[in-house]
């Protein structure tokens, strides 16, 4: 008994610090993000966050889907000059990065306009990448607003100025696994901020111009 009572009260401490976790990083994010392009300031640069464009049982994904439909609307709009899209390219066969760079194409964003990050393996890799890599400190987020309510949390430890465009989110049963999955992330981006973790890779430079 003793020891289900010290489980119990450690599940509760453990449910308790998830949810403030999740308070805080919505705090510091506040008034950063943006529904329309009205009101979001310009940036040079729109950090497209990868996602899979396929799902497991072969449809395609719409979170991937409707951050290509605000991604465009960004450009089109004259908010973003350049669309850098950062996503895993961990193997030969998984290719986030050109697959939203090939139907961003199709929508009529020029090639030149588009710069690939291969090594977004996570959302910290991502934001960290914009900055040492293709040297922006000023940024625009494109992503779901969970997501780049975190994104902006991250961003705003390794110092860079970010606001983010939120592209329409997910309903139903999968939206709700992902809403779920983000909770257990964002305590893993408290830690990443409190450690300072580094992205797996860094390399050369690369100018966005």
């Amino acid at each position: 008994m003793k020891y289900l009572k010290i489980i119990f009260l450690l599940f509760i401490f453990i449910f308790i610090a998830t949810i403030l976790t999740s308070r805080w990083i919505d705090y510091r994010a506040s008034g950063k993000t943006y529904d329309t392009v009205e009101k979001i300031p310009k940036n040079k640069v729109g950090l497209v966050l990868g996602t899979a464009k396929w799902l497991m049982n072969g449809q395609i994904n719409l979170y991937y889907t409707l951050r290509i439909n605000a991604a465009v609307t960004l450009y089109e709009s004259g908010k973003i000059d350049y669309i850098l899209i950062s996503g895993d390219n961990g193997t030969t066969t998984y290719d986030e990065p050109s697959d939203f760079k090939n139907d961003l194409i199709k929508r009529g964003i020029p090639e030149e306009r588009i710069f690939l990050d291969y090594a977004g393996f996570r959302t910290l890799d991502s934001i960290v990448r914009a900055k040492e890599i293709f040297g922006q400190t000023s940024l625009t987020v494109i992503s779901q607003k969970f997501h780049n309510q975190r994104a902006i949390y991250l961003a705003q430890n390794q110092g860079i100025n970010a606001v983010a465009f939120n592209a329409k989110d997910v309903s139903g049963k999968y939206g709700l696994k992902t809403r779920l999955r983000e909770y257990f992330a964002r305590v893993n981006a408290s830690f990443d901020v409190v450690f300072n973790t580094n992205p797996k890779f860094l390399g050369d430079k690369i100018d966005i111009n």
